[in-house]
């Protein structure tokens, strides 16, 4: 709600609303008016990380993810919202104040599209530390990330409390299923760290979903214990049914 104006007040006004000031000063009661303040703020929290360059079926989730950003962006705009966005890495490496705008969302694309991060890592902590310093009003959050991290539970616990944070987690199917290849060598995107495994072991095989399923199932449960939505998209599956499911949802819960 935001302050409109002060009129005299009139049989049936909610005498709460009686501005004591402005009545002490004319000698007649006088009210405060309010109006509903229909026009949001949604911000990007956009993981350029270097884990997102990856992608086993014609496209990284890194580019996943600015496709979904484009989406939303545009769709906000249509509702006459402000859009803006944090790039982030191991450091924030693009802040994009929000505005209006069609010329503004194109260049927010043109960003996400084209940018070079200079960092490799991940620090979501940091990123929604960023944020909380950079944004004073509430806003629709979205936060775009593989989320290969850890240690960032309290800040998004605050970030949770003040936003409307929407998490976004990008995956692709070779993160959750991996397929017997025989011995191959592998990279750590972000650390560069090299390992030799030989994926067609039993072994391997086990203890690589064992682990896909703790770190899922520790994921929901943070997400869950903050209330916090959270959207799965894999780079293989069409996008639009979760997204329109989940805004489903959402509405039916408001």
């Amino acid at each position: 709600m935001e302050f409109d104006e002060v009129r005299e007040y009139m049989p049936g006004d909610d005498v709460r609303s009686i501005d004591w000031n402005v009545t002490a000063r004319t000698g007649f009661p006088h009210i405060k008016k309010f109006r509903e303040e229909r026009e949001l703020t949604v911000l990007f929290v956009f993981d350029a990380s270097s884990s997102g360059y990856f992608g086993a079926h014609g496209r990284f989730k890194s580019d996943l993810a600015a496709e979904l950003c484009a989406l939303l962006a545009f769709s906000a705009i249509k509702n006459n919202d402000k859009v803006g966005m944090i790039i982030f890495t191991d450091h924030i490496e693009m802040y994009i104040p929000p505005k209006k705008g069609r010329g503004h969302v194109l260049r927010l694309i043109r960003e996400i599209l084209a940018f070079e991060p200079t960092g490799h890592g991940t620090d979501i902590g940091m990123a929604l530390e960023y944020l909380m310093r950079v944004t004073k009003r509430r806003a629709v959050v979205f936060l775009v990330s593989d989320f290969i991290d850890s240690n960032f539970d309290k800040p998004l616990r605050i970030a949770n409390r003040k936003h409307d944070m929407i998490a976004l987690k990008i995956a692709d199917r070779r993160e959750i299923e991996f397929q017997s290849a025989g011995i191959l060598e592998l990279e750590d995107a972000e650390s560069g760290e090299l390992f030799l495994v030989d994926t067609s072991s039993k072994r391997f095989q086990l203890e690589f979903a064992s682990r896909v399923s703790r770190e899922d199932a520790r994921l929901k449960k943070r997400f869950d214990s903050m209330n916090l939505d959270l959207i799965r998209i894999l780079t293989d599956e069409p996008y639009l049914m979760p997204l329109m499911a989940f805004f489903k949802r959402r509405g039916k819960r408001r």
